[in-house]
């Protein structure tokens, strides 16, 4: 049985393309950290009224491995999991489906590796997990982070 995602739909725009007509890569990137975003504010957001205080969850490592090319216009399904869960960190997966008349196709898969630290710029230091922003990933764990 296949983890349960959050789901962010997007459509792509002719910008985020190069001269040869398919999708620049860094725009997997930007869809990982949009998804991420409207995670946040669907599905937790007092996380982002604590980010707005101290609260910072810092990017620490980000991949992503491209399957299939992608063009203006396609639909795009990013779904996302939680991967692991340490104390201070967390890591989410991504997967890149495009819709097609034959069925969504893989497209593309990615990760992030997220810390959260809280205090003042230039001293941040790392800081747990927030039990809210925990609860919320709670229905996407995978089921390696759910058997812990």
């Amino acid at each position: 049985m296949r983890t349960p995602a959050y789901e962010y739909r997007h459509v792509v725009g002719f910008e985020e393309t190069n001269l040869v007509g398919n999708v620049y890569y860094v725009n997997y990137l930007r869809w990982q950290g949009r998804c991420r975003e409207m995670f946040l504010k669907e599905m937790a957001p007092e996380i982002l009224d604590d980010v707005r205080g101290d609260l910072k969850l810092f990017t620490q490592k980000v991949e992503c491995e491209y399957i299939a090319e992608i063009a203006a216009f396609d639909d795009l399904v990013i779904s996302m999991v939680l991967a692991d869960l340490g104390q201070t960190t967390l890591e989410l997966e991504f997967e890149y489906w495009c819709e097609h008349p034959d069925g969504p196709l893989l497209v593309g898969r990615g990760r992030q590796r997220i810390v959260c630290m809280r205090g003042p710029n230039g001293d941040t230091r790392p800081t747990r997990v927030p039990e809210p922003l925990i609860e919320a990933l709670r229905p996407y764990m995978s089921d390696a982070v759910s058997a812990r």
